[in-house]
């Protein structure tokens, strides 16, 4: 049995100044994994794609973090704020296909994680697309588990809700039942 190369993954956070490599890093999981996001890639491009609209985008959304393998932009993740219940949402995930099983979404869940530890929040809850059962599979690894909530978005794609609880205790309730938030 060989050793795999794994490469080196680096984590960074990143804010509206870096919106050009947030940019090209959704653009790119927005044309590559369409079924994976209740946004298009069309909602993001034409008159959508401009610098104020990436830099607001980061701007909102407190926690954006871009993961580098071996120097080349290879995933991305974002989080929200806790809520009044100390649930963070996490959002837009994704690993580049040459990234995937090298360690990327790990680092990119390991870093809601501990972020969200230093918020203090209680609970994090994300939305993964029914039928992404890879996607499924990571994030049981790093103990989220599925409510049963399912929601139908416009388009008819169906997303299922998962959740983490911070604090070591089997997660409680059913969830928000909020519609993704980007």
């Amino acid at each position: 049995m060989g050793w795999a190369q794994l490469g080196v993954v680096e984590v960074r956070i990143v804010g509206s100044a870096e919106w050009a490599i947030w940019r090209a890093l959704r653009l790119a999981a927005l044309a590559e994994a369409p079924y994976a996001f209740s946004s298009t890639l069309a909602d993001w491009q034409g008159k959508g794609d401009t610098e104020a609209r990436w830099s607001a985008r980061l701007t909102a959304v407190p926690f954006n973090v871009v993961v580098e393998l071996d120097a080349q932009p290879a995933g991305m993740v974002s989080a929200t704020e806790p809520d009044s219940a100390q649930t963070i949402e996490v959002l837009s995930m994704w690993v580049a296909p040459f990234a995937r099983g090298r360690g990327v979404g790990d680092a990119l869940i390991e870093a809601v994680v501990g972020w969200a530890g230093s918020r203090s929040a209680r609970r994090l809850e994300l939305r993964v697309m029914v039928g992404n059962e890879k996607a499924v599979a990571l994030y049981r690894r790093h103990g989220f588990t599925e409510t049963g909530l399912v929601s139908q978005n416009p388009d008819g794609s169906r997303e299922a809700e998962m959740v983490r609880d911070m604090n070591g205790q089997p997660p409680e309730g059913t969830g928000t039942g909020r519609a993704p938030s980007l």
